[in-house]
């Protein structure tokens, strides 16, 4: 019944994509002595929102509207960072920074999906 609702599939793909961008930000610390290693970087949701939206518009027919789903949209590039003598690019304080920010994107995406939850339960009773 949940699943069809468009504010809990906001928050699924808001947990997924901090979700990629977590794995991004490990794998990024995990090289951060590999020689020629490019740090590589996720845009934040909004941005990745704002060029692919998660709620669909509402079609008449099947294959009326197509829409790129929210799973590929969160690609990650090279970041512009400084690379040092040996070629890497990985600033373990912009990581940290990094980390920090994937954390509350997905503590926000969590919160959303439990306030739409509780506000489920309220107006059915219980």
């Amino acid at each position: 019944m949940y699943q069809n609702l468009d504010l809990f599939r906001t928050a699924d793909a808001m947990a997924r994509h901090a979700g990629a961008r977590q794995a991004v930000v490990a794998e990024n610390i995990a090289n951060a002595d590999t020689p020629g290693y490019r740090a590589r970087e996720i845009g934040a949701f909004a941005e990745t929102y704002r060029d692919h939206p998660v709620m669909a518009l509402r079609t008449t027919r099947p294959g009326h509207v197509h829409s790129a789903p929210m799973a590929s949209a969160a690609r990650a590039h090279l970041s512009d960072a400084e690379r040092s003598p040996n070629g890497n690019s990985v600033s373990l304080e912009i990581e940290m920074l990094h980390a920090v920010e994937v954390q509350r994107e997905h503590s926000r995406a969590l919160a959303i999906y439990r306030h739409a939850l509780g506000v489920i339960r309220t107006s059915l009773g219980r």
